[in-house]
């Protein structure tokens, strides 16, 4: 069931699904791209995700989330990535690299990691020279991620990071410009939004993944702001909007009885600007159901991991995903090298007779 999608900047790929920004730790230590990360991304290419989004890449030093993770923050990293844009073009999918900062969640040691406010002993509040560091270090990775072929970059404000640190009204007091009202906390990701956007080629596809309402933590994001949220980020230029759901269908928390989020965030956008949401979407019946829900793209993670080609085999009738926990030699044929194998043991129930941490 594939079908064209075109983006306000010009861009098109084909649907309705897209692969996810997956978490893999398969990425050198300095950040460089690997090449098992690039054969990890090509097979999923090569089996129908007409998008294919990099994992989260980190910005700056600064903002890096944990060992293994890619980087966009150097010269370096945008010649690693080169041969992963070629891969993808080659495929006939459109690229595209998660532009990532994870404040008070990144890798430094307590106390030097860049939030909102200062929490002592845990973070310490951005003053607005860092803020203009940040704005700049999304910036340069944008036209790294531009200049290495990638067709896009997606601004990560989703799941705790430092965009949603600034979002929340529970962990951002500040009392400047970048607080208080929705206004204010939502400052910094457009201000980001609007410098990418006047930085790169019109044609290249510039986006945000939010966390419309609470899912993971109790931050205070609730859906009447995320849908303002959203208008403004359409006008200050993002070609879509991506939601990070538990479950793509389902209302918000604090509305159980109210309509899909799905549907309320697809109303605030233009009707051009698509809407992509992830959450629990492993079969086509689910997919269904986000679609209904508002979704114009939907999202696929965890099922993609075992599925390469889930996009042509979850159309066969009466496909089911591979149940877990997953079979280890299954995954090392689906493209999934030892550094992710040792990841998703982590997770009870995820691989078969579990993976010790690395």
């Amino acid at each position: 069931m594939s079908r064209s999608l075109t983006l306000p900047c010009g861009l098109t790929f084909s649907g309705p699904v897209a692969l996810a920004p997956l978490t893999n730790l398969q990425s050198h230590a300095d950040g460089t791209l690997s090449d098992v990360e690039l054969n990890w991304l090509r097979m999923r290419a090569h089996g129908g995700f007409g998008w294919v989004s990099t994992c989260a890449a980190y910005v700056s030093e600064e903002g890096k989330a944990w060992p293994g993770q890619l980087g966009i923050a150097t010269d370096a990293h945008e010649a690693a990535l080169e041969p992963l844009a070629m891969a993808l073009a080659e495929e006939d999918t459109a690229g595209v690299v998660q532009l990532h900062h994870a404040g008070p969640l990144a890798e430094l040691a307590p106390g030097l990691r860049l939030g909102a406010v200062d929490v002592e002993g845990t973070q310490r509040g951005a003053t607005e020279a860092d803020l203009r560091r940040v704005v700049a270090d999304f910036v340069a990775a944008a036209r790294r991620a531009e200049g290495a072929g990638f067709d896009g970059v997606e601004i990560h404000g989703a799941n705790g990071y430092l965009f949603t640190h600034f979002l929340s009204p529970v962990e951002n007091t500040r009392t400047d410009a970048y607080g208080g009202d929705l206004e204010g906390r939502a400052r910094l990701l457009r201000e980001t939004l609007q410098a990418i956007r006047a930085a790169v080629s019109p044609a290249f596809a510039v986006g945000v993944r939010i966390s419309p309402v609470d899912v993971w933590g109790r931050r205070g994001l609730v859906l009447e702001d995320s849908a303002q949220l959203v208008r403004w980020l359409a006008d200050d230029g993002a070609d879509f909007v991506h939601l990070s759901l538990a479950d793509a269908a389902a209302p918000a928390p604090e509305d159980p009885d109210g309509p899909p989020v799905a549907r309320v965030i697809r109303a605030a956008l233009p009707a051009q600007v698509p809407l992509f949401v992830a959450g629990g979407i492993t079969t086509q019946e689910d997919l269904e159901r986000a679609r209904q829900a508002g979704a114009d793209i939907g999202v696929i993670g965890t099922a993609a991991i075992a599925h390469p080609d889930w996009p042509h085999v979850s159309l066969h009738e009466g496909w089911t995903p591979l149940a877990r926990p997953w079979p280890v030699d299954h995954l090392r044929q689906a493209g999934v090298g030892e550094a992710f194998l040792d990841y998703l043991g982590r997770f009870p129930g995820m691989v078969e007779g579990g993976r010790p941490p690395r």
